[in-house]
């Protein structure tokens, strides 16, 4: 899942970021508000964090204009004010939920979930193609009953699969859902990692069919039966 902090306060951005990324989302942070605007236009997000007192665009100004132009990511609105006409501004923006700081992690990590499952995963935790399954609350990984391990980075690739099945994903779309903003990718960055995924879920299942499929020219995809 990949989140889109907007935070001037350094400290707090970069908090969150480094506690998100622990728990494999993948995170991208920025510190006023055209930044923000400009980078929640311009890539694609699950989740918005906005703070709303920010240099430059505020985060009510972020949200509506976010709203104008047809961008319906779900925006959870951080402010150091609490009083009910600050949350209602904020949720009359267009924002879907609203947290007073200061906050305790696993509350924004629990408000986070709930957000990112309103609009494409009402149902539940367990994504499943087939026999694969991956619970997005305790991170477990199966294959039938046969627990998977995988490190954060494939985890968070094969969610995106898994959201995802039955479509054909670009390397483009892998690498920008995948790793942040500033990561420096190598051309064959993506082969390497669906390498790692098939080895895990495939071919250390030989009696199994492929889960993961190559389109040659296009990208790859999960898909939910064949």
């Amino acid at each position: 899942m990949k989140v889109l902090v907007v935070e001037d306060e350094h400290k707090i951005a970069n908090s969150i970021k480094k506690g998100l990324e622990q728990e494999n989302y993948v995170v991208d942070a920025v510190y006023d508000g055209t930044s923000g605007y400009d980078m929640a236009s311009g890539e694609t997000y699950d989740v918005i964090i906005l703070d709303l007192m920010l240099p430059d665009m505020d985060g009510i100004e972020v949200c509506k204009k976010l709203r104008e132009n047809s961008i319906h990511t779900p925006i959870l609105m951080l402010t150091a004010r609490g009083q009910l006409e600050d949350r209602v501004e904020g949720l009359n923006s267009g924002a879907d939920d609203y947290l007073v700081k200061p906050f305790a992690f696993t509350e924004l990590l629990a408000r986070l979930k709930a957000l990112s499952r309103r609009p494409k995963d009402a149902s539940g935790p367990v994504l499943s193609a087939g026999d694969l399954s991956l619970n997005t609350l305790t991170y477990e990984v199966k294959r039938g009953n046969k627990q998977i391990d995988l490190s954060r980075k494939e985890y968070t690739l094969l969610e995106y699969l898994l959201r995802h099945q039955n479509t054909i994903l670009t390397k483009d779309q892998i690498i920008n859902n995948i790793w942040d903003y500033d990561s420096n990718i190598l051309p064959n960055t993506v082969e390497v990692y669906i390498g790692y995924l098939r080895n895990k879920i495939d071919k250390t299942f030989p009696e199994k069919r492929p889960m993961i499929s190559t389109v040659r020219g296009f990208g790859y995809k999960i898909e939910s039966e064949k």
